[in-house]
């Protein structure tokens, strides 16, 4: 795909790129937000404050940049990038715009060290993978648009519902504002809302919490103490609002095809593509194990639901863990998922269908129970934001 040379130029850089790839990553942030404030739409303001987006973007470069010369080895990275980036509605005139700040941040952070030979295979390295981006996410946009019920570009959502779950989770019910169809999704799959917040354009995405073909989309979502999306939908949108949404897209989603035990472990509002699974499985008759950790009663959602399947269907079996349970809490354990836990629930030859979703240290400790149970990688799956190294720590 690129030249010997191409390749020896970018090879080059990527001990520079171990030692200041986030340097150069904030500093891509922090120009194309200064000269393109209407990027920020697409970018969650948290993973910016706390730094996770820099780290992933560096993370990502490093690993282009290191496998340059074989890209098969970073292929089962794109399913999940081009998924997020046609559910945000990223445009192909949007590249350019990275492209430009990255190698601007590239160059002014290496200094002398960027000559214009390895600027010049940066810049060529960049625009063979943006354009391979920009087609691929073209094949998912137009899927959409040819799906029955589907579309292109935004669509307007009527609140039909809202019902709280907990002391800190709130159900959103949305249906299709013209009347029409809803396109189908796949459980775990998540909707991108396109929301106006005090005159600020932002671009949420929130996972599906209930299974598809009922004619509406539900998300599910926690109010963060200093969440200011999270709080606008649960204080000020009202029933019988219109947001605008763009379909459902992501690649953590339920292999339906397989007749393995299924193994969802999930905490906190993690329950949410959890919930999706779990409805449209239980009938199957498929082995279904459903662990949820959550600190009390008072904040788990979808409690009385989980219970009335597994009492209609006996191929689902439940399991609760409390942490700080209060008095009145009928939890089956005291504690935290653990592989003790997952060892007890789990069938003795582990071959399982495994996801999980929740906080970052729930996950980092369900990742390495998943390695030391030797559930077998392949069916190990989860969604998870930030360099993966951070979940392997």
């Amino acid at each position: 795909m690129f030249s010997d040379a191409t390749i020896a130029l970018i090879k080059a850089t990527v001990p520079l790129l171990q030692q200041r790839g986030e340097d150069i990553t904030r500093h891509f942030y922090a120009s194309m937000f200064r000269d393109h404030p209407e990027m920020k739409a697409f970018f969650n303001e948290a993973h910016q404050a706390e730094g996770s987006q820099a780290r992933a973007l560096a993370g990502a470069v490093l690993a282009y940049a290191a496998h340059i010369d074989r890209l098969d080895a970073i292929a089962p990275a794109l399913p999940r990038i081009i998924q997020k980036h046609a559910a945000l509605g990223v445009q192909p005139a949007h590249y350019p715009i990275v492209g430009e700040g990255l190698l601007r941040a590239i160059r002014e952070v290496l200094g002398e060290v960027a000559s214009d030979d390895i600027m010049a295979a940066w810049a060529e390295a960049y625009g063979a993978l943006a354009q391979l981006l920009i087609d691929a996410e073209e094949q998912v946009v137009a899927g959409h648009a040819a799906a029955r019920g589907g579309w292109r570009g935004v669509r307007a959502l009527r609140l039909a519902r809202k019902v709280r779950e907990s002391d800190i989770i709130t159900s959103f019910y949305f249906e299709a504002a013209d009347g029409g169809p809803l396109m189908d999704f796949q459980p775990g799959q998540y909707l991108t809302l396109v929301l106006s917040i005090d005159g600020q354009e932002v671009r949420r995405n929130y996972s599906l919490s209930d299974a598809p073909g009922r004619g509406w989309y539900r998300i599910s979502v926690k109010r963060e103490p200093q969440g200011r999306v999270s709080s606008w939908l649960h204080d000020r949108l009202l029933v019988g609002a219109l947001v605008q949404a763009l379909p459902p897209c992501g690649d953590f989603v339920l292999q339906a095809s397989s007749a393995r035990p299924l193994v969802l472990v999930t905490g906190g509002v993690g329950i949410t593509p959890a919930m999706s699974m779990l409805e449209s499985v239980a009938a199957s008759g498929r082995p279904v194990r459903f662990i949820h950790a959550a600190l009390h009663s008072g904040v788990h959602a979808f409690r009385d639901r989980v219970d009335a399947l597994a009492q209609a269907h006996p191929n689902v079996q439940v399991t609760y863990l409390y942490d700080q349970p209060r008095p009145e809490c009928p939890s089956h354990r005291v504690g935290r998922v653990s592989t003790d836990v997952l060892a007890e629930v789990l069938p003795q030859d582990r071959d399982v269908d495994l996801y999980f979703l929740g906080p970052k240290p729930f996950m980092r400790q369900v990742f390495a129970s998943a390695k030391a149970l030797e559930i077998p990688p392949a069916q190990v799956r989860y969604e998870f934001f930030g360099p993966l190294e951070e979940l392997a720590a």
